[in-house]
């Protein structure tokens, strides 16, 4: 393990005094328009006192065409939200004029986005944006799992002299197919708060999730990590956003979410006995294995969609024979008990051939220009 370092950082609670915890941040994806900022704010300021709220006002995305935020009007209806709600506004920079338009309308608090923390050259203009300027700033891990690349992000922009300074865990991007949009790597946002313990990190399950049928999960997970905050995305009418409406969250959704999280003290882990260790980590494997199937489930679905196209049986006894050869072949080598392998094996295929036969009895959906 590498020797821990201290970045010369003021602790979260001097700048954001909140008396809740977890710290929240919360909002909508983009600003799309006044009245749904006002509106989702509003939703938001019903159920807690103390919030950050969000929204991207210049959305990086992957292509052109797409819906690339509203631009600097935006944070005009940002500051109707401030003199309303009362709440600290928050919002993504990705280049120096970003700053400069943030700051001057009055945005108390900066996000620099996964897709910048990856580009050290993006990360300099920033840095070189920032000096000199009292603003707190919250830096996401980089897209993929580099954790240099994360502290070096850090490094940059407290050497320009930002002491005010914060990380968001958003997940890392990866070719597999998960039940996550971007895989949490959990052990390397642990490693970055070994190195660095006075940073605060916060946790966006929104974006490691992708849907909402997570989000309370991870959100849990983060806590009992002993996380600082969570990045939640809300908004008044999710399936109406114009960008990543799929992972957010009404407002009285996330009243559920964080009044349903448990809070647990972190002093005394130190005590743990050996078996409440073992069971800690049965829980995380367990995990593990449920988003495993959870993976295998939705190649069983694409599977389907292409029997389907190409008028393929679902049953294909020489591929299930296959299959079976092989996973009891390799449960010998692990040492696992065959007949247990085999029941376990026939119970995931009949749900694969099921799945498969959901989405082949379902009508086909037409094509529609997006």
């Amino acid at each position: 393990m590498s020797e821990k370092n201290v970045l010369d950082i003021i602790p979260m609670n001097e700048w954001l005094p909140f008396s809740q915890k977890p710290v929240l941040i919360a909002g909508p994806c983009s600003a799309e328009s006044e009245e749904q900022l006002l509106r989702t704010a509003r939703g938001i300021k019903e159920h807690f006192d103390e919030f950050v709220f969000r929204a991207g006002i210049w959305k990086p995305r992957t292509r052109p065409g797409m819906f690339e935020g509203i631009g600097v009007i935006g944070l005009d209806w940002m500051k109707r939200v401030k003199e309303e709600t009362g709440a600290l506004l928050t919002t993504e920079v990705a280049m120096p004029m970003h700053v400069e338009k943030a700051l001057k309308a009055g945005i108390d608090i900066l996000w620099i986005g996964a897709r910048t923390t990856v580009n050290p050259f993006s990360v300099q203009e920033l840095a070189d944006a920032l000096k000199g300027v009292d603003v707190p700033v919250l830096v996401k891990n980089p897209a993929f799992p580099d954790l240099q690349l994360w502290i070096g992000a850090l490094e940059r922009i407290n050497r320009a002299g930002v002491k005010k300074l914060a990380t968001i865990h958003r997940g890392f991007h990866s070719y597999e197919v998960t039940a996550y949009r971007n895989q949490p790597h959990w052990e390397m946002a642990l490693e970055l708060k070994v190195l660095y313990p006075n940073v605060p990190m916060i946790c966006d399950p929104s974006h490691i999730c992708g849907n909402t049928k997570l989000t309370a999960h991870v959100a849990q997970k983060a806590m009992d990590l002993h996380y600082d905050g969570l990045m939640i995305e809300s908004h008044i009418d999710p399936l109406r956003a114009l960008s990543d409406a799929r992972q957010q969250v009404t407002p009285e959704r996330l009243y559920e979410i964080i009044s349903g999280l448990v809070i647990r003290n972190p002093i005394g882990d130190e005590q743990k006995t050996p078996l409440q260790e073992l069971r800690e980590k049965i829980n995380e494997i367990d995990d593990d294995l449920v988003q495993a199937i959870a993976a295998r489930m939705m190649v069983s679905k694409n599977i389907g969609e292409y029997k389907r196209d190409n008028n393929l049986i679902v049953f294909q006894m020489n591929r299930w024979e296959e299959i079976l050869k092989r996973v009891l072949r390799l449960s010998e080598d692990m040492g696992l008990h065959r007949e247990f392998v085999k029941q376990l094996y026939v119970l995931i295929h009949d749900e694969s051939i099921r799945v498969q036969e959901q989405v082949m009895n379902a009508p086909k959906k037409l094509a529609t220009a997006s």
